[in-house]
């Protein structure tokens, strides 16, 4: 019964959090799809850019990881004035971050993009993206702490919708700006950055309507004195670590992007759309990753650990089935995609291998994807970090520069080390649930 009860609450919250990591997805991957309609040089300078901006956009997460495992925790205890100071003490700190970060994007775009490495026929549209994306970026910051509080509040339900909508207003907004339909004038790379910023500022003003009707009605001043000091302390504790892992990652990868641009350019478009694609086989591990989070939360805050290891066990078992599955079938159909996306022979052959690489690769994904978000979730915020810095630069980094820049195996050599480094952190984080170390970590 409680297998049964607990399986349930698991798929109410992973459904609309799938809908949504898809739609999230697909706001990046129309972005980079219309565009291949435009040049292929277009894809190379944005996908080097959103590289960028998705590091800065990982230093929001260190008060958006926090707000998501306080809230789950807080929730499950019952401690609802709690819940109300740390959704208020994020949204007021990850604003002021995010006009930080806004500044920085913008006013050094240009030394960004250089010392990444791009050639001079890429640099211009990376310039250009990068300058009004990394403007509005803040918006993204008040987004994610947004969406973090009503998930953590069982309302996934309404960042899917807001996620919905926004993906349709971009949808036509790059067809009118990128091509110069609809009586748009015709901005390319220019316009895809309008679109995308505009969607995001309809985001944060809907997911504001929401948190107000469904979830937090006002934010009373009495709450805030004396300040919670302990919940903003609590916010970085559980934040900045985690955070880390993850920007240690996207650090990795910006290192790795400037191997690949040693290589050539078709190796940097061909790693572009390949991360494309692949990132739609791990889209249901992260939707059952974050909603068993959420869950494992609740049981952690209602003091049930033994029912948060069978979650965890349930919920690790099902992203890796549903992961590979749909990484095999995006690998066979690897000759029928490809040449969609291009006409150049190189690319499409690279990618066509490089998609039945990226199938042993998505085991060690699935797993990590569902482990560090349940260990967080626990309070068992520094083993993630710890293993994830130094896996990722010691296998991901290193092999990726032995095997293909000295060993010469280009870009495949690359994705085969990024396998072995998914694998690795994925033993190691499945044996650090089944110690039960975790158990002692939470903050309820």
């Amino acid at each position: 019964m409680q297998n049964s009860i607990l399986k349930t609450r698991l798929k109410r919250l992973a459904t609309p959090i799938f809908i949504e990591t898809l739609l999230v997805m697909m706001l990046g991957a129309v972005d980079t799809f219309m565009l291949s309609r435009y040049s292929d040089n277009s894809v190379a300078a944005v996908g080097v850019v959103n590289q960028l901006v998705n590091l800065a956009f990982l230093i929001f997460q260190v008060i958006g990881l926090g707000t998501s495992v306080l809230c789950a925790q807080y929730l499950g205890g019952r401690e609802d004035k709690k819940v109300v100071q740390v959704v208020g003490i994020s949204l007021v700190v990850n604003t002021i971050i995010g006009l930080f970060i806004s500044f920085i994007l913008f006013s050094f775009n240009h030394s960004f993009l250089k010392l990444m490495g791009l050639r001079p026929e890429i640099i211009g549209d990376g310039i250009d993206y990068m300058r009004i994306v990394g403007s509005f970026a803040f918006l993204q910051a008040i987004s994610m702490t947004l969406s973090a509080a009503l998930r953590s509040a069982n309302k996934a339900f309404y960042p899917m919708l807001v996620t919905l909508i926004v993906n349709i207003i971009n949808i036509i907004g790059n067809y009118a700006l990128i091509f110069g339909e609809l009586g748009m004038p015709r901005l390319g790379v220019e316009g895809a950055a309008i679109s995308t910023s505009f969607c995001r500022g309809v985001s944060v003003a809907l997911l504001f309507f929401f948190l107000f009707r469904k979830f937090i009605p006002r934010f009373p001043i009495s709450y805030f004195r004396p300040f919670p000091f302990p919940e903003l302390k609590n916010l970085f504790k559980i934040g900045m670590p985690s955070a880390a892992e993850q920007i240690s990652y996207s650090l990795s990868q910006v290192v790795i992007t400037f191997f690949i641009n040693l290589i050539s350019n078709e190796a940097l478009i061909a790693r572009t759309y390949c991360v494309n694609i692949v990132m739609f086989s791990y889209l249901l591990a992260i939707a059952i990753g974050q909603g068993g989070a959420i869950v494992i939360g609740h049981l952690i805050g209602e003091h049930k650990p033994h029912a948060a290891f069978i979650l965890g066990k349930y919920g690790v078992k099902t992203a890796v089935i549903f992961t590979v599955s749909f990484s095999i079938l995006l690998a066979a159909s690897g000759s029928y995609l490809f040449p969609l996306l291009t006409s150049n022979p190189e690319i499409i052959y690279l990618g066509i291998i490089i998609l039945w690489v990226d199938v042993i690769l998505e085991i060690g994904r699935a797993i990590n994807i569902f482990m560090v978000n349940s260990l967080r979730s626990t309070g068992d915020i520094y083993y993630p970090a710890i293993i994830g810095v130094i896996v990722m630069w010691g296998v991901s980094v290193g092999a990726s520069y032995l095997f293909g820049i000295q060993f010469g195996w280009g870009l495949i050599g690359m994705w085969v080390a990024f396998t072995l480094d998914e694998n690795i952190r994925g033993v190691l984080f499945m044996k650090r649930w089944y110690s039960l170390k975790w158990t002692k970590k939470g903050f309820v």
